[in-house]
C-alpha cells in the first residue's frame, strides 16, 4: 500500500476513544496476536492492536498471488514444535495438514539431503556406508577437534571436518549473515544437526504441520474477539498519545523503542523474488539450498509442497540476504549481545511495557518459541500490571 493510501486510510478511520482500551499491543505477528488473544479472551482486557504494515500476520503473512497460488510474502514459514502446549493452543485457531519439510543442497551438479545424513555422504563421495556406526566412524576420521568451541566454524569443523564445512556451511553462512562463520556465535550452525542415519527430514519435532487454510486465516481467528480492535498501516507512535492504557505490549525492535539510545542493534534482512511457472511442479522438495558463495540466492522454495494446493501452475521464491531492509534476524555475536543487554536493562525498568518476540528480545526464535514466549509473558502479566500500578501510586504520592 502506498504512503498516500495509508494516510487516506488513517484519515478515514474513526478517531480513537482515549479510555476505550486497557492494553495497546504493538505488532500483529505471532507475539502480538497471541498476547492480544490471551489478554482479551482470558484476561477480559480491551485491546488495541496496531501494526505499521497494511496487514496482520507479521512475517508469516500469506496471500494468493495473481495466479491464485497461496504464497508466503516474506519467505517460507514452516511450523514445527515439540511443545504440546503450543500445538494445542494454536489448534484452537486452525486445522492442520501434516507436512514434513525436506531440503536438498545444490552441490555442483548434484542435489543432496541437508542436514547432512548418511545418504548425503554416500551420494557426495560415492560411498557405501550401510550403518550408523560406519557413518559415525567416517565423520570422526575427518573431524578436527576444537576446544573451546566458540564460533559457528568451530561447531561444524569439530563435528564433520573442514571439507564438509566448506561444502555446506561456509559459503551459505557468509551469504546469509554477511559474516564468516568464524565471526558468529556457535548457535547459528548448531541449529543444523549432522545425522548418521538416513532421516532426510529437516526437522524431527513431534508436531510437524502447516495451517490448513494458511497463516493469515489463523491470525484472523486469533484476533477475532469483541474485545480486540486491530488497526493496520499505523505506527504505534501515532496512537500512543491518543489512548490511556494500563499496559503496552511491544513486539518491534527494542532499540527502536528506546530511540536507539545506545546505537542500533544489527539485524539481517532478506530480499525476495517471486516467480510463477506455467507447470504444476518445479522442484522435488519444497526448498533447495545453494551453499556455493558464488550463487547469489541462499535458497529457492516452492510453496505447493508446503500448502498441498492443487494448481496447474507453481510459485517459487528466491531469497537474497541483505544488510538493508526490514529486520528479520538478530545477528548473534558477543558484542551485539552486550549491546542488547544495555537495552534489556532499560526494558526491565519499564514495568508498564512487556517486550515480547524475536525483535523485542533480540533472539533468533522459531514460530513455536515466539508463541511459547508470548504465552509465558501473558502468564506473568498480572504481576507486572500490579507492579506498574504500584509504581504509579508511588509516583503520585511523591508528587503530592
Amino acid at each position: 500500500m502506498a504512503a498516500q493510501d495509508l494516510k487516506a486510510s488513517a484519515a478515514a478511520r474513526p478517531r480513537l476513544i482515549r479510555n476505550a482500551y486497557d492494553v495497546l499491543v504493538v505488532g500483529a505477528g505471532f507475539a502480538g496476536a497471541v498476547m492480544a488473544e490471551r489478554l482479551a479472551s482470558d484476561g477480559g482486557k480491551r485491546v488495541l492492536v496496531v501494526d505499521r504494515r497494511p496487514h496482520i500476520g507479521g512475517n508469516a503473512y500469506d496471500e494468493m498471488d495473481a495466479s491464485g497460488l497461496l504464497i508466503h510474502r516474506y519467505g517460507p514459514h514452516i511450523f514445527h514444535t515439540n511443545s504440546a502446549e503450543v500445538f494445542a493452543y494454536l489448534s484452537r485457531f486452525t486445522r492442520w495438514r501434516p507436512y514434513e519439510h525436506r531440503v536438498l543442497a545444490q552441490v555442483g551438479d548434484q542435489q543432496v539431503p541437508i542436514p547432512i545424513n548418511r545418504t548425503t555422504l554416500n551420494q557426495l563421495y560415492g560411498l557405501a556406508l550401510n550403518t550408523e556406526a560406519e557413518a559415525a566412524a567416517w565423520l570422526q576420521a575427518r573431524a578436527e577437534p576444537v576446544s573451546p568451541i566458540k564460533t559457528s566454524e568451530d561447531v561444524v569443523v569439530s563435528a564433520v571436518g573442514r571439507e564438509l564445512y566448506e561444502t555446506f556451511f561456509r559459503g551459505y553462512t557468509r551469504k546469509q549473515w554477511g559474516l564468516d562463520p568464524s565471526e558468529l556465535d556457535r548457535s547459528v550452525t548448531a541449529r543444523v544437526p549432522t545425522r548418521i542415519n538416513t532421516d532426510d527430514r529437516y526437522f524431527t519435532d513431534a508436531f510437524q504441520v502447516m495451517p490448513l487454510d494458511g497463516y493469515t486465516r489463523m491470525f484472523e481467528r486469533l484476533l477475532d474477539h469483541p474485545n480486540i480492535e486491530v488497526r493496520t498501516g499505523v505506527d504505534y507512535r501515532e496512537v500512543a498519545g491518543q489512548v490511556d492504557v494500563e499496559h503496552l505490549v511491544f513486539t518491534g525492535p527494542i532499540d527502536e523503542f528506546f530511540d536507539h539510545r545506545y546505537g542500533r542493534l544489527p539485524y539481517r534482512s532478506l530480499r525476495f523474488e517471486n516467480m510463477t511457472l506455467d507447470q504444476p511442479q518445479a522442484q522435488s522438495v519444497a526448498t533447495i539450498n545453494y551453499p556455493d558463495e558464488a550463487t547469489p540466492q541462499t535458497r529457492v522454495t516452492e510453496y505447493k509442497h508446503l500448502t498441498g494446493q492443487t494448481h496447474p501452475k507453481t510459485s517459487l521464491t528466491y531469497e537474497y540476504p541483505s544488510a538493508e531492509g526490514d529486520p528479520y534476524y538478530p545477528v548473534p555475536r558477543p558484542e551485539n549481545h552486550e549491546l542488547y543487554k544495555r537495552y534489556e536493562a532499560l526494558a526491565l525498568a519499564r514495568p508498564d511495557v512487556s517486550f515480547v518476540g524475536r525483535l523485542a528480545t533480540y533472539r533468533y526464535y522459531n514460530i513455536d518459541q515466539v508463541v511459547g514466549q508470548a504465552l509465558a509473558a501473558y502468564r506473568r502479566l498480572p504481576q507486572r500490571l500490579n507492579r506498574s500500578s504500584a509504581a504509579s501510586v508511588a509516583a503520585a504520592g511523591s508528587e503530592g
